[in-house]
């Protein structure tokens, strides 16, 4: 059987960043690796950025685009059905970060799913730099995500430090309280280590570190309604004006409440072809990619795309006015 691992965080955790580091160790392991990227907008700017690690032993599948959840599993069934008989002996899902993890499972145990698969790991990503303050829908999204998980990886440590760090651990379990969920982390069960240091032998305790049986009492609401996703082509941002709107939207409420903004800019050094922004009112982060495209998204809650226009328009004004 082909076993699936799952790598969850809510937006802008850092869930791609940890699985490309994740993948590259499985494939020098000897394994033959399908990367399955669910991206929650319509464009899958994820994707883009495990390019890299493509080849003979890795692969990449792609669900893009929100939908009612029937279609979704409907999706991701057939994605599964069809990667089957490819000779996969690991699947590594990476789903948006307001995934139900409730539908992963509810899809695995379908007939024929639960003759070819088995569930393997749960690994949840947590932001060190996690605001002190969600929504009620975010909260639960927080906890829901990270319940069933055999490992937490606490993102960023090494930018937060020990007492903001110490604060986003509290923050997790205050959310498993929240939605009466009895799951609780014993101190091995999160890693805080900087990425960087992550060693083979704590990448080999992540790749066994199974997943836990865990339920959370259900928030009934729509995600794709909670949550919107807004896609804008052909901005032609410059990295400088790519980091003054990041910032601009996180501050401006007219926008709505932006969780998390990612797109790309070309490396003004010339030197990586193309640098990904990827961020979340904590903070932003910076990577090098071969290749990426001209797009700017958007995501939050009672997102503004009128404002978040305008927004984008006066940061491109504004910037050719301060480099002239």
């Amino acid at each position: 059987m082909v076993q699936v691992d799952l790598i969850t965080g809510f937006l802008g955790a850092g869930k791609t960043t940890f699985l490309r580091r994740y993948v590259r160790y499985l494939v020098a392991q000897g394994h033959n690796v399908c990367i399955l990227e669910n991206d929650f907008g319509a464009v899958n700017v994820d994707a883009m950025l495990v390019q890299d690690l493509l080849g003979p032993n890795c692969d990449l599948e792609t669900i893009s685009g929100g939908c009612d959840c029937d279609t979704h599993q409907r999706r991701m069934r057939t994605k599964l059905i069809a990667m089957a008989m490819r000779g996969f002996d690991r699947v590594v899902v990476e789903p948006s970060g307001i995934f139900d993890v409730d539908e992963f499972f509810d899809v695995l145990r379908d007939d024929p799913l639960d003759r070819w698969y088995h569930i393997g790991n749960v690994i949840a990503i947590v932001d060190a730099m996690l605001p002190e303050t969600l929504s009620p829908q975010a909260e639960y999204v927080l906890a829901s995500e990270t319940a069933n998980a055999g490992r937490v990886l606490v993102s960023r440590t090494q930018l937060a430090g020990q007492q903001q760090t110490a604060a986003a651990v509290a923050h997790l379990t205050r959310a498993l309280e929240g939605c009466k969920c009895s799951r609780r982390f014993a101190p091995e069960e999160i890693i805080t280590k900087d990425w960087a240091r992550l060693t083979d032998a704590d990448l080999a305790a992540i790749a066994a570190c199974g997943c836990r049986q865990a339920s959370c009492e259900k928030l009934h609401f729509d995600e794709h309604e909670a949550f919107s996703s807004l896609c804008f082509l052909e901005q032609h941002l410059t990295l400088q004006q790519l980091q003054a709107a990041a910032d601009h939207l996180f501050a401006d409420a007219a926008c709505g409440h932006v969780l998390r903004v990612k797109g790309f800019a070309p490396d003004p050094q010339g030197t990586t072809g193309w640098l990904e922004l990827n961020a979340t009112a904590a903070g932003r982060t910076l990577e090098p990619i071969p290749q990426g495209q001209d797009v700017l998204i958007v995501i939050g809650e009672g997102l503004d795309k009128a404002a978040i226009e305008a927004r984008l328009k006066a940061c491109i004004i504004n910037t050719k006015t301060i480099e002239w």
